[in-house]
């Protein structure tokens, strides 16, 4: 729910949608004919490779760890039995080059038992090797001991968005799942100190997980991380630094779900659970296949799309917009929001105003009107230093607000992610 004063003096009230008010049904995709996954390593097409793991024309099995080469920490879960129909380049939106591993489906299923048969063994080893791209995308490399000292784990109950419910779904219908991965977390990480983060509405829910229960306010963007450790866990994360620099490592409602049923059942989690948000704004809770493409979701849900309708990953105010509806479902995908051509806001290049909204809305205080002026530039270094962007929570309300019309929460992501490509090419010289 949205609530705008009428005279426009005072902040906008963005409320979070909350599972109760909604009770949407859950729509179950069936197995597609193809899926596409995407392994987080480059792939060049023009290097010739003679020992690569993964070749076209393979057979791979339900629940497989698929890798290219040995030597190469990254990894896929096979989500369904088929054939390897293509290894591809692939840049995602902020320039992050992948590879896209596409897999026609067989009729018969066949589980690969690799999991089952080394979940048995104590240590922390399995849940690195099989369970960074489960459901939920859990955050584990924190947990590897080459990263930094985790003292904390915050599972996060509610949505970071507006529109989604997800996370409150898990919370509320899968509380035995999340207190198994709560249990399996404890004991391979070592990590004693867990407290699950929700909203007022699921405290009872939560409460059976056996693990602290943190309330967090219904006023968006009260649920994002770095919201939360101020907020909630009392702790201001300095700007450039994250919540694992102190201590804290958050993970999904579903993602802790996703490893307590691995361990349950022995099998690996390949279905993800999102909330479709449709033209009309009724929102569905769907579960596929992670790699399943939006086109099928869509068919499965009873959704015609026309040219110029808006496809996004992710919620209305921080999510991403897709080109195509053959994009897939990820790990990560909490939301699909499909928008009529009819009703899309438009972004222009305008010129700043300098009416203040974006100054008085923002979280972190920051001088936005200022800092848009350079990030327009491509002057990222000047932004960090003279205008605080590394203070910057990224929850869209500047874009929301702006008058203008300017992409500023687009222009905030791309700078960070130039300034990270600038760093990591820095650190490599040297």
């Amino acid at each position: 729910m949205i609530k705008r004063s009428f005279i426009g003096l005072a902040k906008p009230r963005l409320e979070y949608e909350l599972l109760e008010d909604i009770q949407p049904e859950l729509v179950r995709v069936p197995t597609a004919k193809k899926v596409t996954l995407f392994l987080d390593s480059p792939f060049d097409p023009y290097i010739k490779r003679e020992n690569d793991l993964l070749k076209i024309g393979d057979k791979v099995k339900t629940g497989q760890k698929l890798q290219l080469t040995g030597d190469s920490g990254a990894y896929v879960i096979s989500t369904v039995t088929g054939t390897i129909s293509s290894i591809t380049s692939f840049i995602s939106d902020l320039g992050r080059k992948q590879t896209a591993i596409s897999i026609e489906a067989a009729t018969e299923e066949a589980i690969d038992e690799t999991f089952a048969n080394q979940s048995k063994q104590p240590g922390i080893k399995n849940l690195l090797a099989f369970l960074e791209g489960a459901p939920g995308n859990p955050n584990l490399k924190f947990f590897s001991g080459t990263e930094k000292t985790i003292g904390t784990i915050a599972i996060l109950g509610a949505d970071k968005d507006l529109l989604p419910v997800t996370n409150q779904y898990f919370v509320k219908s899968k509380t035995d799942a999340i207190k198994s991965g709560i249990r399996v977390l404890k004991e391979l990480t070592g990590v004693a100190n867990i407290v699950i983060v929700v909203p007022q509405s699921l405290m009872q829910a939560a409460g059976a997980t056996g693990v602290q229960v943190k309330v967090v306010d219904s006023q968006y963007p009260a649920a994002l991380p770095l919201m939360v450790m101020k907020d909630v866990l009392g702790q201001v994360v300095p700007a450039g630094k994250t919540c694992e620099d102190l201590g804290v490592c958050f993970l999904s409602a579903e993602a802790v779900a996703s490893i307590g049923s691995a361990y349950e059942s022995g099998q690996l989690p390949i279905s993800k659970t999102f909330t479709l948000i449709k033209k009309d704004g009724g929102k569905i809770l769907v579960s596929a296949r992670i790699g399943t493409s939006v086109k099928d979701v869509f068919d499965a849900c009873n959704i015609a799309v026309k040219d110029n309708d808006r496809i996004i990953f992710g919620g209305i105010m921080t999510g991403s917009s897709a080109y195509s509806e053959e994009l897939p479902v990820k790990s990560d995908t909490d939301a699909i929001i499909i928008q009529d051509s009819e009703e899309i806001p438009l972004t222009t290049d305008y010129p700043c105003i300098n009416c203040g909204d974006c100054i008085r809305i923002c979280p972190a205080n920051m001088p936005v009107n200022m800092l848009v002026r350079l990030l327009e530039a491509s002057q990222y270094e000047e932004a960090v230093d003279n205008y605080d962007l590394d203070s910057c929570v990224e929850c869209g309300l500047c874009s929301y607000v702006c008058v203008s019309r300017i992409p500023i929460f687009q222009y905030i992501r791309m700078a960070k992610k130039e300034l990270a490509r600038i760093k990591t090419a820095e650190a490599t010289n040297e």
